[in-house]
C-alpha cells in the first residue's frame, strides 16, 4: 500500500430510498453514526437542505471531513471521507452509510492524499 498523508474514499451510493435521501433527521444521523463507527472525532456538523429535494452535509473532523450530496429524485448519494493519520479506518463508514440509505450498489474510488514525492 503506498503511504500518504490522507485517505480519501470517495463513494457513489446507488438504488437508495428517496425518502432516506431527502431527510435531514437521516443524513444527520447517519454522518453522526459513521463518524463514530470510524472513531474519528466531530468538531461541526452542518445539514442542508435543498429545493424541491436534495441535501447536504458535511461532519467537520479533528481528522479532516465527511460530506453527502444527495440526489432524491436518482435514489443516489456522493460521499466523500477524507481522513489523516495512519490509525483512520475511513472504511469502517460504508457499511453505516449504506444501511441508512439503503442503497443497492456502493461503488467506491479510494485516493492516497499527500503521497511524498521521491528525490534523488
Amino acid at each position: 500500500m503506498i503511504k500518504g498523508l490522507g485517505q480519501h474514499l470517495i463513494l457513489e451510493l446507488w438504488g437508495g430510498d428517496s425518502d432516506k435521501l431527502d431527510s435531514l433527521e437521516l443524513v444527520e444521523k447517519a454522518l453522526v453514526d459513521a463518524v463514530e463507527a470510524c472513531g474519528f472525532h466531530l468538531k461541526d456538523l452542518r445539514i442542508y437542505p435543498f429545493s424541491p429535494q436534495g441535501i447536504t452535509g458535511v461532519a467537520v473532523l479533528s481528522e479532516s471531513h465527511i460530506a453527502i450530496h444527495t440526489w432524491p429524485e436518482y435514489r443516489y448519494a456522493a460521499i466523500d471521507v477524507f481522513t489523516c493519520g495512519e490509525s483512520a479506518e475511513p472504511r469502517r463508514a460504508i457499511p453505516i452509510l449504506q444501511s441508512y440509505f439503503q442503497a443497492e450498489h456502493i461503488q467506491v474510488m479510494e485516493v492516497v492524499r499527500g503521497i511524498f514525492p521521491l528525490y534523488d
